[in-house]
């Protein structure tokens, strides 16, 4: 596994992504519809990886835009439909949302094919880069022991993956972590940054010309969209459905 893990690494060092979002690239989020509305135009749309098909990227990339593949790598989901694939051996609590539990992060010889198949999934729909969710279980009640040089290496692991099928990759959430990832991950997704009054740990991405792609669940736009523009960040206004619309963008 180490083996593994080193050879991944290099290969995302040495992998030329064609396309990564940068600072103030518009985008809507809608993982909570199928298909994908395209009424909306925007220059990238993160749609769920599994209950889209090749044609509806087709159809992304026909109105110019570009695909997020978004897939869950830190939980369990039982509708998916290699749910059967995870053994109990790495399911631990719920985490709040309908048939959803952690997963020991810290069992890379299990998870890695799994994340693999997923990823490759990604790759041959034709998606241009991949949202990795659920990712800073160890800030949470995982119901395992995880540490954050545990989040690291799992979190450099699958980016490795994804790098593997020249795929460029967000992180998405684990604000803690941005400075030792930063340079790993090729932009970031982030929700509520406004809300809970963390968006400056979020610049380095920024500063690195690497798009942030923030959403906001709440509050009043005209009190987050002009601070949101000052720090070049993309950041939209959606409901927890996230279904296309409502829709509000602060660009």
């Amino acid at each position: 596994m180490k083996k593994l893990l080193f050879v991944l690494m290099l290969t995302s060092l040495s992998v030329a992504q064609q396309w990564a979002p940068k600072p103030l690239t518009t985008w809507n989020y809608q993982i909570g519809e199928t298909p994908t509305d395209l009424a909306i135009q925007v220059q990238a749309y993160d749609i769920d990886g599994f209950d889209n098909d090749a044609a509806q990227v087709q159809k992304i990339h026909a109105a110019g835009s570009k695909a997020i593949c978004y897939i869950d790598v830190g939980t369990w989901e039982n509708w998916r439909p290699d749910a059967g694939e995870f053994p109990d051996s790495v399911k631990g609590n719920k985490n709040g949302w309908p048939g959803e539990k952690w997963l020991d992060i810290r069992q890379l010889n299990i998870l890695g094919p799994i994340i693999t198949a997923r990823f490759q999934m990604c790759q041959q729909k034709g998606f241009d880069a991949i949202e990795a969710d659920n990712v800073d279980g160890y800030t949470n009640s995982t119901g395992f022991p995880l540490t954050a040089q545990d989040q690291l290496t799992f979190n450099m692991y699958y980016a490795g993956i994804a790098h593997s099928f020249g795929l460029p990759i967000a992180l998405k959430n684990d604000t803690d972590q941005v400075p030792q990832l930063v340079s790993t991950f090729d932009f970031m997704i982030d929700e509520q940054c406004f809300q809970y009054s963390e968006c400056d740990t979020l610049q380095p991405f920024i500063q690195a010309n690497k798009a942030v792609l923030e959403v906001e669940y709440k509050g009043q736009t005209s009190k987050f969209c002009p601070k949101a523009n000052a720090q070049k960040l993309s950041t939209i206004k959606k409901s927890l459905a996230l279904t296309a619309t409502p829709y509000v963008s602060c660009q």
